[in-house]
């Protein structure tokens, strides 16, 4: 608590945190405010189906329950993510994007220019497939005993016009508030969005085992604090590369060589591949409600229900995991590139020892980075799917919802963000010469 206190005494630092408190207030607010064409009732029908799992939960989970409430911020900061993502898989196949990244902050603001324009156009794309979805009853997504939900029932172009716009403007204004946490609150603001998104469903997935049983949600707590300090030694977890740079002779005066590392974190891909790999698993559940209903359409949806919908399925869980090993890989490969860090080394006179500059020295980080992502990859697929079992087994069929609020989806996101602000707390503390929360001096 004292170290809670450091905080409010620096006047800079408490004027960021009061700042970003005060935006989150703001986006949770903006999670409940309905839009105008919206049947209220038709809405609390598939909040309640949202919380027995399937499709529907996995959407609502990085939106703060917005989106099964189609409130204002029903999109949430997915599509600012998504379009980031785009960005930088294109930087590494669009020279004109390459060239702006190495143009230091003048490319990355022209960069971080162009994935707002792609954000709205998500924004777009998604608010008028949601309103075309719900407005035919879901796509199969959602049912009622009295038939399918018509979640607009005033479908004209205007209407329609209108939520879409609505919607679009959510997404931008959120983008905006995410973003102005970045610059002028603590913390990155869009992780802390999303952090705020997945915190928000704890609470009713830990009443709804407590409703279930107290010894149950005693269980499930002893397993979540294991689970976190699993998370905190992965999340802090680094191969830790030497480096040194050859002495320089400026003037009549010689340098001495300085040492440094190269930091290659165990999970270097983070969430990410969890998201990717939950999005293409239910690909094909979305799909297959636009088959025949009867032959072989019929078929293939049932297995599809049976196995891919089904999260305690063998089946749903061995190619979730085959996915978020794969999608490791892959985003790791994307976010630390080999090539350009040895060429970097080279540039700047710095070498790792035992190793010569140039393809060796590509190829034994190209070699670590393979070696370490393997034990990170298993990990985030193991914390992926363990809770997840560990729910349905102690609700059975009714806690689909829960499993997804209290999954290793949650857990790692949650952990992930809020070690990276109070890093930041910690070294804004520390240049005050203030004890910090993690450093403990």
């Amino acid at each position: 608590m004292s170290r809670i206190g450091n905080i409010f005494k620096v006047a800079d630092l408490r004027n960021k945190v009061l700042f970003t408190l005060f935006m989150l207030v703001l986006y949770r607010l903006g999670c409940y405010l309905p839009v105008p064409g919206i049947d209220q009732n038709a809405v609390n029908s598939i909040g309640e189906q949202a919380r027995e799992g399937g499709v529907l939960a996995f959407l609502q989970l990085f939106s703060g329950n917005a989106l099964t409430q189609f409130s204002l911020f029903a999109l949430g900061i997915m599509p600012y993510i998504t379009s980031s993502i785009i960005m930088q898989i294109l930087t590494v196949v669009i020279p004109k994007l390459q060239e702006w990244q190495q143009q230091g902050a003048t490319g990355q603001a022209k960069i971080t220019q162009w994935t707002r324009y792609l954000t709205i156009g998500i924004s777009v794309l998604q608010a008028t497939g949601l309103v075309f979805l719900f407005h035919n009853g879901g796509g199969g997504l959602v049912s009622s005993s009295s038939g399918e939900i018509d979640l607009v029932p005033n479908f004209t172009p205007l209407t329609v016009m209108l939520i879409v716009v609505t919607f679009t403007a959510g997404s931008a204004l959120l983008m905006w508030m995410g973003e102005s946490i970045t610059t002028r609150g603590i913390g990155n603001g869009m992780s802390l969005i999303i952090f705020c998104s997945v915190v928000s469903g704890l609470p009713s997935a830990f009443s709804v085992l407590y409703a279930s049983a107290p010894w149950k949600l005693a269980v499930f707590l002893v397993f979540v604090i294991a689970m976190l300090g699993c998370i905190v030694f992965i999340e802090l977890g680094q191969r830790r590369i030497p480096v040194q740079f050859a002495k320089r002779v400026v003037g009549r005066r010689m340098y001495s060589g300085q040492s440094t590392y190269i930091p290659l974190k165990v999970n270097q891909a983070g969430v990410i591949p969890i998201i990717f790999a939950s999005a293409v698993i239910n690909l094909p559940v979305l799909l297959s409600q636009v088959l025949p209903s009867s032959g072989w359409g019929a078929s293939v949806s049932k297995w599809i229900n049976d196995n891919l919908a089904n999260t305690i399925n063998p089946i749903y869980l061995f190619v979730l995991a085959l996915f978020i090993v794969g999608f490791s890989y892959f985003y790791t490969a994307i976010a630390f590139d080999p090539v350009q860090q040895a060429d970097n080394l080279r540039k700047q006179g710095g070498f790792i020892p035992g190793i010569r500059p140039g393809p060796q020295t590509e190829h034994y980080l190209a070699k670590v980075l393979n070696r370490i992502t393997l034990p990170g990859a298993l990990f985030i697929a193991l914390l992926a799917i363990t809770p997840t079992v560990l729910v349905r087994i102690l609700l059975g069929a009714t806690g689909g919802g829960a499993a997804y609020s209290v999954g290793g989806t949650s857990l790692l996101i949650a952990v992930g963000v809020a070690l990276e602000t109070m890093k930041q707390v910690d070294s804004q503390l520390m240049m005050r010469n203030y004890e910090g929360f993690l450093s403990g001096k």
